[in-house]
C-alpha cells in the first residue's frame, strides 16, 4: 500500500474524538440559534421557478458566530429609496447535530416542499438571538476544515440578512413571526360586527305625479342640481324630487330624477324646474294620477346597520291590474339606510303595501381569524393571506394570495370567511394603500409635486 502502515490517517476513534470535542465547543462558545428550512409552496413547472414558499418549523441549534468584529457585509448603504441592510453573518454548526436533530424531522416531510434534507440548505432561515434578526442562508460550506483525519465535521453557513417578499412566515415562535406582520404589501380591512334590517313603511294616495320624463339631461354640471316641483293645490301635498347626476364622456350630466315624495292633490300636472349644480340645460315633465292610489311616500321605521351596498327594496301588495311600485334605497352614514326613495310610485293599491328590505351581509360576525390562515371574499372570490386581527376594532390585516377570476380585490360587503377559523364577518371598508410600507409616503409627495410642476409638458420649467 502506498501510505505507512504503522501511521493511522484518522481511525474512528479519532474521528469520534474530534467530533465530540467540536460539539462540545459549539456548545460552550456558541449561541442558540433558530433554524428555520424553507418549504416550497408552489413551484413553476416550466422554468424550475419558486414562486411561494413557508416557513413554518423551527429547530434550536448551537453555533459559532465566525465574525470576530461584529457583522460583514456592505453594510449600511443610503440609496434614494432609504437605508438598505447588508449586514451578513457567517455561523458554523455541527455536522452531527444538523444530521441527527433536524435531519430526521425533514426526512419525514413532503417531497415536493423540501427536495434536500440531509444538509442544510441555501434559501433556509436562521434566527440570530443576539441582534434578533432573520438572516438566510446564501452559501453552505461543507469542506472547511479539509478533511481533518479524513472526516468532515462542521457546516458553515453564510447568510446575509433576510429580505422579506410576501413568504409565509408562521413558526409559532412569537418573537420572530411579529417580525413579519406589518412587511410585505398589506391591504387593511374593516370588518362589520354586526347589522341588522332596516324597516320602512309606505303611504298611499292619489293625485300624484305618476311619471317623471327627463326631456333634457343638461351637461357641465359638478353637483346635483336642485329639482323644483310646482306646490299642490289646497289639502294637497307637495312633490318633492331629487336629481341623480352620472358622468359620460367627460360630460357630467343628469341621468334620472327620482321621487322622495309623490305628492298628492294634483290635478293638473306640475312643473318641474331644474336649477344649480354648475350645469345648465336639463329639463323634465311629468304625468300625474287623478284616480287611482300609488305609493306617495315611504317612511323609515328603523334605518338598521351593516349596509355597504345598496339593498334589494320589495313591495308586496295586491295592485289588482294596476302596477307595482318600485323603490330605491339611499345609503346614509354609519352604514344605515337613510330613505327609499320612488322610482315609481306604482298605481292600482286599496291598501298601504309591505316593504321588504334586504338584509344587510352580516346579520351577526363571528369568530376569530388565524393568523396566516387563507381568508376568501364571497362576491368577488379574491383569496389573501391573514397578516393580523383585531378583534375589538374589527380591523383585519392581509396579504395578497390570489385575486379573484375577475382580477378584482375585496368588494365592501361581501362577506370574509377564514378557511381554518371559519369566522365571518362582512366588509365595511377597504383601504388598498399600504399603511405599513416604510416607502408609502412616496405617493402624497409625488401628487403635492405634481401641483407644483406639470411633468407632461416637455419643458416644465419654461416656455420653450
Amino acid at each position: 500500500m502506498a501510505l505507512n502502515p504503522f501511521f493511522l490517517q484518522g481511525s474512528r476513534n479519532e474521528q469520534r474524538l474530534i467530533q465530540e470535542l467540536i460539539n462540545e465547543q459549539l456548545k460552550i462558545y456558541g449561541v442558540e440559534v433558530i433554524y428555520i428550512p424553507r418549504k416550497f409552496v408552489r413551484k413553476e413547472s416550466i422554468l424550475k421557478e419558486v414562486s411561494s414558499s413557508k416557513f413554518d418549523d423551527n429547530y434550536a441549534i448551537e453555533a459559532y458566530v465566525n465574525n470576530y468584529d461584529g457583522y460583514t457585509g456592505q453594510g449600511d448603504i443610503l440609496t434614494k429609496f432609504g437605508v438598505t441592510l447588508k449586514d451578513e453573518v457567517n455561523l458554523v454548526i455541527s455536522k452531527e447535530r444538523f444530521e441527527d436533530f433536524i435531519a430526521p424531522f425533514l426526512e419525514s416531510s413532503d417531497d415536493n416542499e423540501i427536495e434536500i434534507s440531509t444538509r442544510p440548505r441555501e434559501g433556509d432561515l436562521v434566527y440570530f438571538p443576539l441582534g434578533q434578526r432573520l438572516f438566510e442562508v446564501k452559501y453552505v460550506e461543507n469542506e472547511q476544515p479539509f478533511y481533518q483525519l479524513g472526516k468532515l465535521y462542521v457546516y458553515e453557513l453564510k447568510c446575509e440578512l433576510f429580505e422579506y417578499e410576501d413568504e409565509v412566515i408562521d413558526t409559532s415562535i412569537d418573537e420572530i413571526d411579529t417580525q413579519v406582520q406589518d412587511e410585505g404589501y398589506i391591504t387593511t380591512l374593516t370588518l362589520i360586527s354586526s347589522g341588522s334590517t332596516a324597516t320602512a313603511s309606505a303611504t298611499i294616495g292619489s293625485g300624484y305625479v305618476r311619471r317623471i320624463y327627463l326631456n333634457n339631461d343638461g351637461y357641465g354640471y359638478t353637483s346635483a342640481p336642485v329639482v323644483s316641483i310646482s306646490t299642490a293645490p289646497s289639502g294637497g301635498t307637495n312633490a318633492t324630487a331629487v336629481a341623480i347626476t352620472s358622468s359620460f364622456g367627460g360630460v357630467r350630466s343628469v341621468k334620472e330624477i327620482l321621487l322622495t315624495n309623490a305628492g298628492s292633490g294634483y290635478t293638473v300636472a306640475p312643473t318641474i324646474t331644474i336649477i344649480g349644480g354648475g350645469g345648465s340645460g336639463a329639463a323634465a315633465t311629468c304625468s300625474i294620477e287623478t284616480v287611482d292610489s300609488g305609493i306617495v311616500s315611504f317612511n323609515m321605521l328603523n334605518v338598521g346597520s351593516g349596509y355597504k351596498n345598496k339593498p334589494l327594496i320589495t313591495i308586496v301588495g295586491s295592485v289588482g291590474v294596476g302596477e307595482t311600485a318600485v323603490g330605491i334605497a339611499s345609503l346614509g352614514t354609519n352604514n344605515q339606510i337613510s330613505a327609499i326613495r320612488i322610482s315609481n310610485p306604482g298605481v292600482g293599491y286599496t291598501e298601504s303595501p309591505s316593504i321588504i328590505i334586504e338584509n344587510p351581509p352580516s346579520l351577526s360576525g363571528f369568530g376569530t381569524y388565524i393568523f396566516n390562515e387563507i381568508i376568501t371574499g364571497s362576491i368577488s372570490g379574491t383569496q389573501a393571506r391573514v397578516k393580523s386581527w383585531d378583534y375589538d376594532t374589527k380591523i383585519l390585516k392581509v396579504s395578497f394570495a390570489n385575486i379573484g377570476e375577475n382580477n378584482f380585490e375585496f368588494y365592501p360587503g361581501e362577506i370574509i370567511v377564514g378557511s381554518s377559523s371559519s369566522a365571518t364577518y362582512a366588509v365595511s371598508i377597504v383601504n388598498e394603500w399600504d399603511l405599513y410600507d416604510k416607502y408609502g409616503e412616496n405617493k402624497e409627495i409625488q401628487d403635492q409635486a405634481d401641483q407644483i410642476i406639470d411633468f407632461s409638458q416637455s419643458n416644465p420649467f419654461g416656455t420653450y
